[in-house]
């Protein structure tokens, strides 16, 4: 007897496994999904991941072997977490505060963690800012048997590439293969509606979609506002578009709520405008479409076009997407500093794997494999979960990984433009200013409004805090504030990181 004790997710091809595992197509989304994971794992064992396309994370119990078989997708797109507890027993489940919830949880900081997280502004790797609790990586498997933990590696990120295609090939291959995955994203009996930004991703899971209401963001400061552009889009595709306008008080008012629901800290400023976002769609949909995974998979970054000139200088200090303060500065301001503690431990691994591949796709592997995970992915499912919203990213799909594991870099980025060969797939149904439009990010005013004396008040309040003279040498952290917001440095980032961790921290350790 299998029973399902945890699952989150969406399987995409539902339908064809409903056929070949012989269960009712007609049955609920939830029943069905039950019953494919149960005889999925009966049929294929340990190997039924391999069988799936889809975002998922779960918990069988096998009654027979009194065995707990846990197991997270392929890119970590929905998070797992478990805890060993003092008496020997494994707490687990798909969020930080079921496990809490639970007996023998010891809630403890992890210290060390703040370290890292000042470097990358997000929490990397297995371990999190709760001592004992790990993070299930993506591509792998928990078997809990007898009391004993035994975690195995079922899938990574392998590059082979294909020298024989040309670019048009590549652009052939991604596109037929979007228009196969695109059925499978939802339903025919599900409505969906499309997050908009002024960029190719989502302009493209648009224009391969049917869906008709686009929801986007903006704000009054227009060299930040990128909802005109996916207005334009939205119209020249025949769609209609909603426009959620972002003010400094409204985003400035949410960070407990984005940092209590996020579990974790999270420095990445657009996660705060991304919780908005969800929320306003929230009001007039359940189902929403995103475009995450291109960049990662296909050179999207504009600083991947560095890739070449960084050589095998990339592993001494490449960590993934973000890396904004040196040890020498952490060092300066924290209380407690351990130089065993190194950001670039989290990717050795990684370039170890990748050895003798050129440099882009060692970047690449790094950020699928940490800054995805890390920071994307759960944000994502973070925010999204806590507005009652699911939102599916077609783009992140193995089938659309395989594609750019065998693609040559120089179809992924030249001098001139980054996504090459995803750019000219996306021409064949967008207008080429669109395709080829340069890449904005997902950017927000932070810079300015973090400055305004207006709206940072809690920020200042908090950097003078006996909560922050715990971690923070206050003198050190107020000096990095003050050139801030003197103009005498950009320094917005590293105030935004040191913030959010305060926020954090006070919500888990002094609220409750």
């Amino acid at each position: 007897m299998i029973n399902v004790r945890e699952y989150r997710g969406h399987i995409r091809n539902w339908e064809a496994l409903c056929g070949e595992l012989g269960i009712d197509k007609t049955l609920s989304r939830e029943e069905r999904e039950e019953q494919i994971l149960v005889k999925a794992y009966e049929t294929w064992g340990y190997d039924m991941a391999s069988h799936m396309h889809g975002m998922f994370a779960f918990a069988l119990w096998d009654e027979e072997d009194q065995k707990l078989f846990c197991l997270r997708d392929l890119f970590g797109t929905k998070p797992f977490y478990y805890y060993e507890t003092e008496e020997g027993h494994l707490l687990y489940g798909t969020t930080i505060r079921k496990i809490m919830e639970q007996p023998g949880f010891v809630k403890k900081l992890n210290e060390e963690m703040l370290q890292l997280y000042l470097s990358l502004t997000y929490v990397a790797g297995e371990n999190t800012f709760f001592r004992g609790v790990k993070k299930l990586m993506p591509g792998r498997y928990l078997i809990w048997q007898d009391g004993k933990l035994k975690i195995e590696r079922y899938w990574m990120p392998e590059f082979h590439p294909d020298e024989s295609k040309s670019l048009e090939d590549w652009a052939d291959e991604i596109h037929s293969t979007l228009q196969e995955i695109m059925p499978e994203v939802k339903s025919d009996d599900e409505t969906a509606e499309s997050f908009l930004s002024g960029g190719v991703d989502s302009s493209y899971v648009l224009a391969m979609s049917d869906v008709k209401m686009t929801d986007s963001c903006g704000y009054e400061e227009a060299r930040f506002d990128e909802s005109g552009l996916a207005r334009q889009t939205a119209e020249i595709l025949g769609r209609e578009n909603s426009r959620c306008l972002i003010t400094p008080e409204e985003y400035f008012e949410i960070v407990p709520y984005v940092m209590y629901h996020m579990e974790q800290p999270l420095g990445d400023a657009s996660a705060i405008a991304f919780a908005i976002a969800c929320r306003a769609t929230a009001e007039h949909t359940k189902l929403c479409y995103s475009g995450e995974g291109a960049d990662e998979f296909f050179g999207g970054y504009n600083m991947y076009r560095n890739a070449e000139r960084y050589g095998e200088n990339l592993k001494t200090f490449y960590v993934g997407n973000t890396n904004i303060m040196k040890e020498d500065e952490k060092k300066r301001i924290l209380k407690k500093y351990d130089p065993d503690v190194l950001p670039i431990e989290l990717v050795e691994r990684i370039y170890e794997e990748t050895e003798g591949l050129d440099p882009l796709a060692k970047m690449s592997d790094v950020d699928i494999q940490i800054w995805l995970e890390g920071d994307i992915y759960l944000n994502v499912d973070k925010m999204s979960t806590a507005a009652g919203l699911e939102i599916r990213m077609p783009l992140t799909d193995r089938r659309i990984f395989d594609i750019a594991s065998r693609m040559p870099s120089r179809y992924k980025v030249n001098d001139e433009q980054n996504k090459v060969a995803f750019r000219t797939a996306a021409a064949k149904v967008l207008p080429e200013e669109i395709a080829f439009r340069k890449k904005l990010g997902f950017i927000v005013p932070i810079r300015i409004w973090m400055a305004d004396e207006r709206y940072n008040q809690d920020v200042q309040a908090k950097f003078h805090s006996e909560m922050a003279a715990q971690f923070f040498d206050l003198d050190e952290i107020n000096a990095i504030f003050d050139d801030y917001v003197g103009g005498n440095s950009d320094n917005w980032r590293k105030v935004w990181t040191i913030y959010t961790f305060l926020v954090w921290y006070e919500e888990y350790f002094v609220k409750r």
